[in-house]
Parts: C-alpha cells; structure tokens; sequence
C-alpha cells in the first residue's frame, strides 16, 4: 500500500480558522484505488486512479438520483467535500449547472486538489472552505439541489442532523428543489432523523440503501413530489444517465422497490 506522508499545502487565500482542530487527513493507495480517510476513521472518498472522474462508491451513483428527481437542477450545493467524486461528476456532467461545495477542514479541500483531481473554481464551480451549517442558514429559495454529506471520522457531524439544520436546508431550496442527505442507519438515529426531516419538508421522504452495510440516502423534496410517477423517473434516468456509465434507471427501480417508500408502481 502507498501512503502519502507529506500534507498537501493549503491554499492560503482560503479563509480558515487556525484555532480550530480538524481531523487529520491521510491518503493512501493500493491496487489502483486512492483514498481519503480521516486518522483512524472509515474511507471518506475512493478514487480509481486510471478513472479519476468516475464514480466509485455506490452511494454516490445514488446520490446523482437528484437529477432525475428534478426536471432541471441547475443551482446545487454540496455540504462535504471529501475526495471531490461528486463535485467533479456534477461539474463535467451536468451543464450548465452551478455548483458551491462547502467543506469545513481545509486539509480535505488541499487533498482534493492535490490528489484527487479536483478542478480549480470557474464557471460551473466554487469551493468554499466553511461552515456548511452556517452558509445554509444564510441561503433563502436559492437551490433547486442540495446534497449534505458531512462526516468525521466518527459520525455525521450534529451540526448536518439537527432538526434546526433541517429546516434551514428546506428554507434553501426552491419550490420542487430537492435535498439527499448522507445518513448512517446502525447508530439507531436513523427514524430520528427521517422524522425530522419530513417535519421540516413537510413532505414524505424517499430512501435508497446502498451497498455499504448501514448506509442510506434519504430524498426530501420542498413542497413535496409534484405527483411524480416512478415511470417519469424511469424515463428521466434513461435519459439523464445516458453517458454516465452505471445504470441510473436501475437505480430508480431499488427506489421503487423499497418498500419504505410505498408500494410499485404508485404515485410518489
């Protein structure tokens, strides 16, 4: 296995706090797989090194449904950044999108640069080394999608799960805007968190387990899903999906089949 010893330099024009202590970042390497994990914690972010652009994990294949459960996302904003595999599959494949990503430990947005192929900002992008929490509450009907995948090396971060947190990510969400949220099923927080979530969309959510044990996605949708029948789904994730290489469409019949989400073949 490679490890990478050395930190990669920060960006000093980068506001950060320097009296705050973050989990330290290692990347290490081993049969055409790079990873970023936190010091004694699970991976954060995979990456095949001949594909640096593709989507390794499952749950982040999954995490793209957002696309398919809106017509047309156009501003998205992404709370953790880990390695950058969602930020530059949403920044190479869906134009004409403008994404913010937030990520509070400024050594993650240095490894995602320095190792993970992550784009410097332009058009399409800006990274923001910040308070996700803190830059949601200042956000009003600004986003058609948001994605919140906060972690440490233990947990999701309390500040991302809180019920006040929650409600905030609905106020920055457009009308049909749609919010996936990251959660972890085993620590028993699971219903808790769904609960609350539903509370602040005021709408039923969606879930999707992946393949990791434990791990699920979470759907909510502000003002609820329009009617939106899993055959419009279907035939958005045909087509939305066409050259992302995984199967989105097939995606979407896992979503259908869940049977926390009501029965096949019924209005969502």
């Amino acid at each position: 296995m490679k490890r990478f010893t050395e930190r990669p330099r920060r960006d000093e024009r980068l506001p950060t706090n320097r009296s705050v202590r973050y989990d330290p970042v290692e990347v290490s390497e081993q049969r055409g797989l790079r990873t970023l994990h936190f010091a004694g914690g699970v991976a954060q972010s995979v990456m095949r090194v001949r594909d640096p652009f593709a989507l390794e994990l499952e749950y982040t294949r999954a995490a793209m449904l957002f696309a398919v459960l809106h017509s047309k996302p156009q501003d998205i904003a992404l709370i953790g950044l880990g390695g950058g595999s969602l930020a530059k599959f949403i920044h190479r494949h869906l134009s004409g999108s403008y994404l913010t990503a937030l990520e509070i430990n400024p050594e993650v947005v240095a490894a995602a640069r320095a190792y993970f192929h992550l784009p410097p900002d332009d058009a399409g992008l800006t990274v923001i080394t910040g308070n996700g929490a803190a830059w949601v509450a200042t956000q009003s009907r600004s986003l058609d999608a948001l994605i919140v995948d906060g972690y440490d090396r233990r947990r999701i971060v309390e500040a991302l799960s809180s019920p006040e947190f929650y409600r905030r990510c609905a106020g920055a969400l457009r009308p049909g805007g749609v919010a996936v949220f990251n959660l972890w099923a085993e620590n028993g927080r699971f219903n808790l968190y769904r609960e609350a979530i539903e509370t602040a969309f005021a709408s039923p959510t969606l879930i999707l387990p992946t393949e990791q044990k434990g791990n699920l996605l979470l759907f909510a949708a502000r003002g609820g899903w329009g009617g939106l029948d899993w055959s419009t789904m279907r035939a958005r994730a045909t087509a939305v999906g066409a050259n992302w290489h995984f199967d989105l469409a097939a995606l979407v019949g896992r979503l259908e089949l869940e049977p926390r989400n009501g029965m096949p073949g019924s209005v969502i």
